[in-house]
């Protein structure tokens, strides 16, 4: 397994990070514990969550009771901000709701401190500065070690490490945007504003929900079993005759090169200089070793072009 440097702190994860979406909600505590202690043997240190996944803090909990001694071994990640009740009172980046949200997390997660709390959407509605300095906050008393945004604009971004700097207070290290060959946007203006400002990027949905995998292929039925072969919320967000038509086209890009297509979405992806580590997420033992595998894949210069020129349709195509 090969670890990196999460920006310029002083974190070193996995390239390949776990996603913890699934625990709670697709698995019950049995199928997690299995799934956490495998990934934890085959050398992932990086597991990401939110408070909302499981959702309303199963996942976290489920982390909690299964880490146990095996805590100091992991690189937690964890994030606040999104509606955590069906009021939508207990949300947002205010200082009241994050000193409340971390003390949740913090019990959740059975642990007294957070490596990675990630602001998971930018709040227009509280000045950053007054996220900043409750984050800061969480820094000094330890409960935080370092804090990263997610689903920030590249202006959101500047905004935030300019006022950071200009205060003294903890920055964001890293940013934690969804891209992937199907979705491309974030490389507009997202990704420039990390590489200039040493901010790590770490990818979501980089297997865009499956269409990735090697499984979709022109004039072949939908296999039974996948997730886009139901109807929900990311069917809805992937399966369009866009995003179809470019998967068929990368998967006869690998097929004419002998590539592997999981390996390809992988390797694309950690080449970027500015990339820690790809969050994936799993549900079975098996599907952690492919990733693993595929985060070994390499790719050469002329195919990464060739890749870029043939997914350019895809730097349209907007984050969930």
């Amino acid at each position: 397994m090969e670890y990196r440097d999460v920006g310029t702190s002083d974190l070193k994860v996995s390239v390949v990070g776990l996603g913890c979406n699934n625990f709670g909600a697709r698995m019950d505590l049995a199928a997690t514990r299995a799934l956490v202690h495998h990934a934890l043997d085959r050398g992932i240190n990086h597991f990401d969550t939110a408070d909302i996944y499981g959702p309303k803090g199963k996942s976290e909990e489920f982390l909690g009771e299964i880490l146990g001694p095996r805590r100091k071994d992991v690189v937690l990640a964890t994030k606040f901000g999104f509606p955590f009740d069906d009021a939508g009172t207990m949300r947002g980046a205010s200082r009241k709701y994050i000193m409340s949200a971390v003390e949740a997390s913090l019990r959740r997660l059975k642990t007294d401190y957070i490596d990675l709390y990630y602001e998971h959407r930018p709040d227009p509605s509280v000045p950053i500065e007054e996220t900043l300095r409750a984050l800061d906050e969480l820094v000094k008393q330890g409960k935080v070690r370092h804090i990263g945004s997610s689903n920030f604009d590249g202006k959101q971004l500047t905004e935030a490490d300019e006022t950071s700097k200009r205060l003294g207070l903890t920055r964001f290290i890293c940013a934690q945007d969804e891209l992937s060959l199907i979705k491309r946007h974030i490389e507009k203006e997202r990704v420039p504003a990390m590489v200039e400002r040493k901010i790590a990027l770490i990818p979501y949905f980089p297997l865009a929900s499956g269409l990735l995998t090697g499984k979709y292929r022109r004039g072949a039925p939908t296999p039974e079993g996948t997730r886009l072969a139901a109807k929900n919320r990311l069917s809805d967000l992937f399966w369009t005759d866009d995003n179809l038509e470019l998967t068929y086209k990368i998967v006869e890009f690998c097929d004419a090169h002998k590539l592997d297509v999981l390996g390809v979405a992988f390797a694309w992806l950690l080449e970027k200089p500015n990339v820690a580590s790809v969050i994936a997420g799993a549900s079975r033992p098996e599907q952690i070793d492919a990733n693993i595998k595929a985060a070994e894949s390499k790719l050469s210069g002329a195919e990464i072009g060739a890749l870029d020129a043939l997914t350019a349709p895809a730097l349209e195509t907007h984050p969930h």
